[in-house]
């Protein structure tokens, strides 16, 4: 039996047709946002990780996943505007509300953890980074990008779409940036492992920051990989 996918697709390829990939991707930190247009085999052989364990993982819950009664949103076949309303009102909306609880956490965290757990300064300084980061990234999408998409979407001006792409270039790098802090913060917690010593505070942030960290991934999937290919 042929099996969907192979060493030759890519990271963006696979997750734009089976989604659920992307938790396989994280496991095994294999960047699907910003690496998105890398052949598998490019990506595992970085890792240094086995190639056909991996692919028979990828195709073994993309076939189970066939089996199951439910229907997966195809993303593929949304439209430039439909794609757009989705990320503001699911990723957008999820940014907006759980960044500012986060950085509380991180702040608690630090005041009465930090004195054993010196590598609190760094999570939250690079938590803090990010949070305004991606605020004003949030502000320039919904302000700039994305409008400038919906415009050359109904126009086709050439002149429009230079500006557009320039700016989708932007938005790109800013991702790209996004991604190293979040592998930043991986390698400084040891993969979020939990202290023996420490508070149900402590276990939830460090939970949120992985809860963020998927979130954002898809977020950026969605628009490098899928949004801006339309483009």
């Amino acid at each position: 039996m042929k099996r969907k996918f192979g060493a030759n697709n890519t990271i963006g390829e696979i997750a734009g047709i089976f989604p659920e990939a992307m938790n396989i991707f994280l496991h095994y930190n294999i960047d699907f946002c910003c690496g998105g247009g890398r052949l598998l085999s490019q990506a595992i052989k970085e890792e240094r990780l086995d190639e056909q364990r991996i692919i028979d993982e990828i195709n073994d819950s993309y076939d189970e996943s066939l089996e199951k009664v439910k229907v997966e949103k195809d993303f593929l076949k949304y439209t430039e505007e439909e794609l757009m309303d989705y990320i503001v009102k699911t990723h957008h909306s999820y940014l907006r509300e759980e960044l500012p609880h986060i950085k509380m956490l991180t702040d608690k965290i630090l005041r009465v953890h930090g004195e054993n757990h010196p590598e609190l300064i760094k999570v939250n300084e690079l938590f803090t980074a990010l949070k305004n980061e991606l605020e004003q990234h949030l502000d320039k999408e919904e302000q700039v990008v994305f409008p400038l998409i919906t415009k050359y979407s109904m126009t086709k001006d050439n002149t429009e779409r230079e500006v557009m792409l320039v700016k989708i270039m932007e938005i790109e790098d800013e991702h790209q940036g996004a991604g190293k802090v979040l592998k930043e913060l991986r390698h400084i917690t040891k993969d979020y492992i939990i202290p023996a010593d420490v508070c149900q505070s402590f276990v939830l942030t460090y939970n949120k920051l992985q809860e963020l960290e998927l979130d954002l991934f898809n977020h950026i999937h969605l628009e490098n990989n899928i949004l801006f290919e339309k483009l």
